[in-house]
């Protein structure tokens, strides 16, 4: 019944988002592509579907409309490319996609420096303003020569595509990385008179910080960012939050705006953007054939051996400081210590994906990582048991296998746009466990009913939550997992992008 009701909320949400395209040409662009070009080696290159929600939202779409994805190419295969159509899965699913060439330099200055090592830290509070960040001359040198010039390639390309169709387009941004887009567009389409040829959406992933926290960033850029921001016709964000720290930020630094918080929308300079949070979501129906397949199948033994008899506490997340990693291990060791009747009746599943070890913050927090967890294990280990495994990889099967098993699930981040771990969790698993969830996820504002919530920088709390998680009585677990997993269900990948689409249409612009 389960998998029926999904199959029918899915079919409804893709005849809705097909219906409100209504045949217009949709323009997605982002920095990646939604493709990996794998060379094989007999020195045959294969193009590969990446395995993004985003891309099995638009799967639906491509049979019936002129679908163009543009995005950056950053190796020499990727720059052959131009301007293609692609096959997502079927010969019936296509889409024309216009890879940018960049050369590395000027990737690295806009991808490295701006995107990651300034936007990325600076959204996820990941500063210690006494020491970071130093704005210093090479990074306005990245500003103007990798950033602004990267973001100006992306509007011209969209101009470009935009002039391609007859019909006014749908274009959709995505993410931190294209922050100056949407006032390029304007201006271009301004210069060209080509003002009502499109509709121009953003969605924004990661969190949006408050208005104070805005002052960190130089005011040149941070001007630029919120001025783009309000060339939108819509801004969509994650959460609730996301969208009053964004309302903050215009209040603050954009005097000549105008917010009408009951509308939802922000006038400057005669434009209108409504703004809307869109919590995004999983593709359910890839997510159970994967959990359901027999390569999942072979790592479900693996992980049994794993839990044995005991009670599992799993996190699955990237070697990312703002994961909060380090916090829970300390979490754990406190709960051992203060609740020893867990001691060799509970395991701790870290699967940890390694992520950017290049930047040295990253480095040195994945030592911290496997420091802590040492810790716990000398400290309270066994001859026969130790408190922490860690398995290292990315390996979607196994950590799906793993997410089908825990009886806790953790999920402690600092700051998280989503965290999309804690519905794949929810959807998949079979013991009826039990959510932690940081409040700084952006997850809670959807599952907190159900779920234990912790302040992220609470350790005492955090211990407290594993205890309770681990000793909640039979009947409740199943009620609070039965409960997550029906808000899973009913608002996948399909329902996220539906509403993103709907939203478009009732600005009544060009659709």
């Amino acid at each position: 019944m389960k998998n029926k009701l999904l199959e029918i909320n899915q079919t409804i949400d893709k005849d809705s988002i097909k219906s409100h395209v209504d045949q217009r040409p949709l323009i997605i662009v982002s920095n990646r592509a939604p493709v990996n070009f794998i060379t094989k080696k007999s020195g045959e290159v294969v193009i590969q579907r990446s395995g993004g929600g985003l891309v099995t939202a638009l799967l639906g779409l491509a049979q019936n409309i002129e679908a163009t994805w543009i995005a950056a190419a950053i190796n020499d295969i990727e720059r052959d490319w131009g301007q293609r159509k692609v096959d997502l899965e079927t010969k019936h699913q296509r889409i024309d996609l216009k890879l940018l060439p960049i050369d590395e330099e000027t990737y690295e200055k806009y991808y490295s420096v701006i995107s990651n090592q300034l936007l990325w830290f600076f959204q996820h509070s990941m500063w210690d303003l006494i020491s970071s960040p130093n704005i210093t001359r090479a990074t306005w040198e990245a500003c103007d020569e990798g950033y602004t010039k990267v973001n100006q390639l992306f509007a011209d390309a969209i101009i470009e595509s935009v002039k391609n169709f007859s019909e006014n387009s749908i274009v959709i941004l995505q993410d931190y990385h294209l922050y100056l887009v949407p006032y390029m567009i304007r201006q271009i389409l301004k210069r060209q008179r080509l003002k009502n040829r499109i509709s121009l959406a953003h969605f924004i992933h990661i969190p949006w910080p408050g208005a104070e926290e805005m002052r960190i960033l130089p005011p040149r850029i941070r001007n630029e960012i919120l001025r783009s921001m309000t060339s939108l016709d819509l801004l969509g964000f994650q959460t609730k939050t996301d969208r009053v720290n964004f309302y903050q930020s215009v209040e603050t630094f954009l005097p000549e705006a105008s917010i009408n918080r009951r509308l939802n929308h922000i006038w400057r300079n005669y434009h209108k953007t409504k703004v809307q949070n869109f919590p995004i979501s999983i593709d359910n129906k890839h997510l159970l054939e994967i959990a359901n397949s027999e390569e999942t199948k072979k790592y479900d033994k693996e992980i049994k051996e794993i839990k044995g008899s005991s009670q599992l506490i799993l996190r699955v997340d990237r070697s990312d400081p703002i994961k909060n990693i380090v916090r829970g291990f300390q979490a754990y060791g406190d709960m051992l210590e203060k609740y020893p009747e867990h001691i060799e009746n509970v395991i701790f599943l870290v699967i940890l994906v390694p992520s950017r070890l290049g930047i040295e913050e990253y480095h040195s927090y994945r030592d911290e990582i496997m420091a802590s967890a040492g810790w716990v294990n000398s400290q309270y280990g066994t001859r026969d048991w130790d408190p922490v495994y860690i398995l290292h990889g990315d390996n979607y099967p196994r950590a799906i296998a793993a997410l089908k098993q825990y009886d806790v699930l953790l999920v402690n981040s600092i700051a998280d746009g989503m965290n999309l771990v804690a519905k794949e969790g929810v959807m998949v698993n079979e013991s009826d466990g039990t959510l932690i969830l940081s409040e700084r996820v952006g997850a809670r504002e959807q599952l907190e009913s159900a779920s234990l919530v912790i302040s992220p920088c609470d350790i005492y709390a955090t211990s407290e939550a594993l205890h309770q998680a681990l000793t909640i009585p039979p009947l409740e677990r199943k009620k609070n997992a039965i409960h997550l997993r029906s808000i899973v269900e009913t608002n996948d990948i399909n329902k996220w992008f539906s509403d993103l689409i709907t939203a478009i249409k009732n600005l009544g612009l060009t659709i």
